[in-house]
């Protein structure tokens, strides 16, 4: 087996010249229009590229000023935007927007992503290993730990100065557990240049990452003053909306303009800007639900909020593998906890029939509620909660039902709406939706919605609206803006104008929003808020919905298609695969990232996962291509021959089938998973 990566692709990046042929626009909305106008002729001719260029970028990006464009090289694509010969400014955006959102104007490259009505929805099943990987996965941790003691034992015998933190001293108890701090030492320690690597501009479908070395074991790392360009296939960006250039960067551009910079980060006591009410009024149609309530972080909308749900003799039943926001909220309640097996329905209704006809410890008396927590995409196995099945107990047990949907909202449904939409339900039989603006939206912070008088009580009762500062404007219009360009912007009723003494008349736009999955009002909008058109009608948001859609679909069967073992669901843009070996994690990472075009990705370990499956996390964002999937797809059927990590059944295909056959592969029918 040959262990060199396979030669690079053509290039799409080359170095910025001073003597440059490129003119300046005046916006990033001008580009875009640009862009948009020339493609539509490129698909009305039928002669140009229907994508952006495959990637194949330099290991060593100089640290200059230099930035790196699209190449012309081709003859077909230089026709798709020509630029007058006027040296570049730094308006410019032709140097960032393909890095950031890959161009793409074939209509083949979109699905959407809609569970069969009527259809169950079927168990995923979760295949096992064969048994000489998990042997030799033991196997690994049992030599590392053993290891990892004797080092312990000899340091603490000849340098305890370095193991003071871990004992009992000068009648202080030790900082940190021995066990806890072992772990970090003495395994997570081997493998830390694969973590928290310092990048550094737009987490877009390229990422630049700052090069550093280790001297002394990975305990600390020096930079090398090198960059890299590589292709991000770790971001949450999953419609691409974290751009520094676009309709998004211009609305808050002009938000920080009015707003000024004083009003960032300062928290309103007594009240609230008009942006925090337009924010949750569009948040509150998005989800279809009466009313919305926004937090300033994420972890702390959950954490804060369920302790003002619940609370002594109250009983949360919550999925096993639930985030650690959900689990610190409930501990913090006070209320009792109960936990059934990830997605297994069965299980859950048997703890239903459990706990209600055994009630309360000791006394036996009725819970006073029963409020079952879910996901609706779980951030590290990509499986969806199987919303219709849950309802269907919710009918018959009357519990009440929280949806976290930190990373379904935006990035599921036809129309973006999360898990309610993937399934074609009422989002208002749901009591409680929560989410976060982190993923999709390309912001910060999170959001609850439910009734007008569920919000209204959390008002009050969450320490998160309390005491908490206030989101920032500039981070509200990227919400507003973002969420806006998803459900499209209805159209302003005309106004009439009198030439003479210049009279305008308005007819008063309708104050009930429309249906759920409606179009949001422009009266949600901001009156100084100019969206690009394709924004406003909805247009570009759909197309980064769809686009989402097939690049996840695409990546997941095709990496099984090649024989890796992934967990989750075909149309989840979180793609975990299993790798098993702590050994491999690391090497995974490594030769990833030292590909000829070089990819960055998320490997996860224990604690996030059990011990005996590691694995790497893929991110699919809208802003990749067709040939930035191939790319991938590449890499990674090329590391998984150098490190052994095709253990799956099921029927193969040759890597070359795979990319030809791709909009084929999307499109094929699969079983349903949950």
């Amino acid at each position: 087996m040959a262990l060199n990566p396979p030669s690079p692709t053509p290039s799409m990046f080359r170095k910025k010249k001073s003597s440059s042929s490129l003119g300046p626009m005046s916006t990033a909305a001008s580009y875009l229009s640009a862009v948009r106008a020339a493609d539509a002729r490129a698909r009305a001719r039928g002669d140009t590229p229907l994508t952006t260029p495959a990637l194949s970028l330099s290991s060593s990006v100089t640290t200059s000023s230099e930035d790196t464009i699209l190449d012309e090289g081709e003859e077909s694509y230089s026709d798709i935007l020509t630029y007058p010969s006027i040296p570049p400014t730094s308006e410019q955006v032709y140097t960032t927007v393909h890095s950031e959102f890959g161009h793409c104007s074939n209509e083949e490259y979109r699905a959407v992503s809609q569970h069969p009505a009527g259809k169950p929805v079927a168990p995923h099943v979760e295949q096992d290993p064969p048994y000489y990987v998990l042997f030799t996965t033991y196997i690994s941790y049992i030599i590392l730990i053993l290891f990892g003691h004797l080092r312990d034992f000899s340091r603490k015998y000849f340098n305890p100065g370095e193991f003071k933190h871990l004992v009992p001293h000068d009648g202080y108890a030790p900082i940190t557990s021995d066990f806890d701090s072992f772990y970090t030492r003495r395994l997570k320690g081997r493998m830390d240049d694969c973590f928290s690597y310092p990048v550094t501009g737009v987490a877009g479908r390229t990422i630049v990452l700052l090069e550093r070395e280790s001297k002394d074991s990975n305990r600390t790392f020096a930079p090398t003053g090198r960059k890299v360009r590589t292709l991000n296939i770790s971001s949450y960006n999953y419609l691409g909306f974290a751009q520094a250039r676009g309709g998004c960067a211009d609305a808050v551009e002009e938000c920080i303009k009015r707003y000024g910079v004083s009003a960032c980060g300062t928290r309103v006591e007594g009240g609230s800007l008009d942006l925090h009410s337009q924010a949750e009024g569009l948040v509150a149609n998005f989800v279809g639900q009466e009313d919305a309530l926004l937090c300033s972080m994420g972890f702390a909308t959950n954490s804060t909020i369920i302790p003002a749900l619940v609370g002594k003799g109250c009983l949360v039943i919550s999925d096993e593998l639930n985030h650690a926001s959900i689990r610190f909220g409930v501990r913090v309640s006070g209320a009792n906890v109960r936990m059934f097996k990830h997605n297994d329905m069965k299980d859950l209704e048997d703890l239903l029939k459990e706990v209600i006809s055994q009630g309360q410890p000791k006394t036996h008396r009725p819970w006073k509620k029963i409020l079952l927590i879910v996901e609706g995409l779980f951030s590290m196995e990509g499986t969806m909660t199987n919303l219709p099945s849950i309802l269907e107990l919710k009918k018959k047990y009357k519990f009440y039902l929280f949806v976290d949907e930190a990373h379904s909202i935006g990035a599921l449904g036809p129309h973006g709406r999360g898990v309610s939409d993937y399934f074609g339900v009422n989002p208002r039989s749901i009591d409680i939706l929560m989410g976060t603006f982190t993923k999709s939206f390309g912001a910060a912070g999170g959001y609850i919605s439910g009734s007008r008088v569920i919000v209204d009580r959390l008002r009050v009762r969450s320490h998160s609206h309390t005491y908490a500062e206030a989101m920032t404007p500039p981070v509200l219009t990227q919400v507003i803006a973002s969420m806006a360009s998803i459900m499209g912007v209805t159209p302003a009723l005309p106004t009439s104008t009198s030439t003479g003494t210049i009279t305008k008349s308005r007819m008063p736009e309708p104050e009930v929003p429309e249906a759920y999955p409606g179009r949001a009002l422009s009266s949600s909008l901001p009156t100084w808020m100019d969206l690009p058109p394709a924004m406003r009608e909805g247009t570009e948001g759909r197309d980064r919905l769809r686009r989402l859609v097939f690049n996840s679909r695409y990546l997941f069967r095709g990496l099984k298609k090649l024989g890796f073992i992934v967990y989750g669901h075909d149309d989840s843009p979180i793609i975990p695969l299993l790798i098993f070996n702590p050994g491999k994690m690391s090497m995974f990472h490594r030769l990833m990232r030292q590909y000829s075009t070089p990819i960055v990705v998320v490997v996860v370990a224990y604690p996030a996962t059990p011990l005996v499956t590691s694995r790497v996390r893929f991110c699919v964002s809208a802003s990749h291509t067709k040939e930035d999937i191939d790319t991938v797809l590449r890499a990674s059927d090329y590391v998984g021959d150098v490190l052994d990590l095709k253990h799956s059944d099921g029927e193969r295909w040759p890597l070359e089938r795979i990319m030809n056959s791709a909009v084929e592969l999307v499109q094929m029918e699969q079983p349903s998973h949950d």
